[in-house]
């Protein structure tokens, strides 16, 4: 029940009020308030890829925020106005733990123990080869091509640069823990290559702004003199 809540107030852009939600929990659970709200957000994280965030430090007020950018349409705005963003996620999972890079097998095969299969239509996702294939492809999530020298070939699947560049290991392996019931840090070699990968991003950012702020510099600088010239 409150997941559907949830649903409805994401598709209509409505916050989310804790009153609002009280009103939903029979007076007997509300000492569970928590957990019974930990459980919802959670269900709309994994299966959406929607995070509840609070929206001021009061906890009256809440708002579902998507893990990535779906603000400018293609393939992860969904049909029902609710995002494809929780199984873009899982697939970046499926690539990650297979050494960053999965082949179609690999891919299928974990998704048909979720129940979900190539050539039936999903209720929320649609035609699913065709959205993992060429859709997310197309938007450049996924990059999918044939692996070396392989006879009969097959086809992989790694990162897109939009993945790349919109999430970190780091937070995929966030959802994975979480869809596991544990924490990042049960699964150490990962964890470790996360942390990785972390330290790289903030080195890589480190670096733009050491390299850009001698053109600002001298910028600046010329701009100091240009104006005392006017004086």
């Amino acid at each position: 029940m409150l997941v559907q809540f949830f649903i409805e107030k994401y598709k209509k852009k409505e916050p989310i009020m804790k009153a609002d939600i009280l009103k939903l929990i029979n007076r007997k659970y509300k000492e569970q308030f928590p957990e019974i709200l930990r459980r919802a957000a959670e269900r709309m994280e994994l299966v959406f890829g929607l995070e509840l965030k609070e929206t001021n430090g009061s906890n009256n007020s809440y708002d579902l925020i998507s893990q990535l950018d779906v603000t400018k349409g293609g393939s992860l705005c969904g049909g029902m106005g609710l995002p494809k963003t929780g199984l873009l996620m899982t697939l970046l999972g499926v690539i990650f733990v297979n050494g960053n890079r999965a082949t179609e097998k690999d891919i299928w095969e974990f998704l048909n123990a979720l129940g979900i299969y190539a050539g039936r239509r999903h209720l929320l996702f649609g035609e699913l080869r065709k959205f993992i294939t060429k859709d997310l492809v197309q938007d450049k999530y996924l990059e999918y091509r044939q692996v070396p020298n392989s006879d009969p070939p097959c086809y992989e699947f790694l990162w897109g640069p939009r993945s790349q560049a919109e999430t970190t290991k780091m937070k995929v392996l966030d959802f994975m823990a979480k869809y596991n019931d544990t924490v990042p840090s049960s699964f150490p070699a990962l964890y470790e290559e996360a942390l990785r990968d972390e330290e790289e991003r903030a080195g890589a950012k480190v670096e733009a702004t050491a390299s850009s702020t001698p053109t600002a510099s001298a910028s600046s600088r010329a701009k100091s003199s240009s104006f005392s010239h006017i004086w």
